[in-house]
């Protein structure tokens, strides 16, 4: 990455410990972030995911506040989910579309109280998103952009709940569920989240305590891990990527996020354009893909059955996990392959065999 680059990037609080770390610092959202940490890489700090605990840095996602006397409701006519099936205290993962039913970003909604929402967008989006709501919003509704008042981390794996233990902070038992607490003075919210599929938790702290915190983390022994751990773990998972998996031109219902949509709900929106896809079937739908034969693919690499593409890549990477390459896949419905099916990738010129397959590739610990 060139001085002038990495001199254009938002930095996170923490910036000066990654450096200490040796990290191989990269361009994401906008932001310059650790991409892994010296002695570790991606499979070990994977791995640690998967057995233990890892400590992520992503205070380059988005922060916003939503507040005044209907605040909660207004949010709920305008993203997907149903607000209305959860109480204060809980998270809800939604989706911003436009009136196409593309995806404009997705995003986590903390439900304050009926007058006070707090929303975590992806970091190159939080602008539009509040730029959206505020637009919409009628007197007495005020949206603000907080993006670098406070920062994130997210503590992740099986020995989680220990390591918040050890610090003092609660567990919080319910998946989906937060609460506020104190670390050294810091005023934390603690929310039982995360985006790896293990048991984990993420902290959003303010920015100028965000060094203390990490510090207390990583004295209990917890791995610093990067975006590219971060990547993988989400990938087994199935995990959407916004600007991947979800898009202005791929849709929830094509992503096979329609979980994430309240269909019954009279207003959100998308809403028109959404139901007519869902009514009709959507052209193409996300799928697994686990290689049989010897590559890693990446994003945007054709699919074949036989001689005929039928679909691309959106994600791809090796599976620490599994030991083989894996992928994400929009692929034509019209072609009709179901779960088990053998299909091939062009993997930069080299057709490589994979079998069609229901995400996720690795089982989830998340309850």
């Amino acid at each position: 990455m060139s001085a002038d680059v990495a001199d254009a990037l938002f930095r996170s609080p923490l910036h000066e410990r990654h450096v200490a770390l040796g990290a191989k610092l990269a361009a994401f959202g906008g932001w310059e972030m650790p991409l892994e940490y010296a002695g570790g890489g991606v499979l070990k700090e994977h791995t640690a995911v998967r057995e233990a605990s890892g400590v992520f840095d992503v205070s380059h996602l988005g922060k916003a506040r939503v507040r005044g006397a209907g605040a909660a409701a207004f949010v709920n006519s305008c993203l997907t989910n149903d607000l209305g099936r959860i109480r204060p205290g809980k998270a809800q993962y939604t989706l911003c579309c436009d009136e196409t039913g593309g995806v404009v970003d997705d995003l986590i909604v903390y439900l304050f109280a009926d007058d006070d929402v707090f929303l975590i967008p992806n970091a190159a989006n939080t602008a539009e998103v509040v730029r959206r709501l505020a637009a919409a919003a009628p007197a007495g509704i005020t949206v603000t952009d907080e993006h670098r008042a406070y920062a994130i981390l997210a503590v992740q794996g099986p020995a989680s709940a220990d390591v918040l233990g050890k610090l003092g902070l609660p567990g919080v038992d319910d998946y989906m569920a937060f609460t506020t607490a104190t670390l050294g003075g810091a005023e934390l919210i603690v929310c039982r989240t995360g985006y790896t599929g293990e048991h984990g938790y993420e902290l959003v702290i303010p920015w100028d305590d965000a060094t203390a915190v990490w510090d207390a983390i990583a004295g209990a022994g917890v791995r610093p891990c990067g975006l590219g751990a971060r990547d993988t773990l989400r990938t087994e998972m199935g995990y959407p990527l916004h600007g991947q998996e979800l898009t202005l031109d791929i849709s929830p219902v094509q992503a096979r996020s329609g979980w994430a949509v309240g269909w019954s709900k009279p207003e959100f929106w998308g809403r028109d354009a959404l139901l007519a896809e869902k009514t009709e079937g959507p052209r193409r739908v996300l799928r697994g893909l686990e290689l049989t034969g010897r590559g890693i693919p990446r994003g945007h690499m054709t699919v074949y059955a036989g001689e005929q593409p039928i679909g691309e890549t959106t994600s791809g990477t090796f599976s620490p996990t599994k030991k083989v390459g894996i992928a994400l896949a929009l692929i034509d419905t019209a072609a009709g392959v179901a779960d088990g099916a053998e299909v091939e990738i062009d993997i930069r010129g080299r057709r490589v065999a994979a079998k069609v397959v229901k995400p996720p590739f690795v089982q989830p610990s998340v309850r």
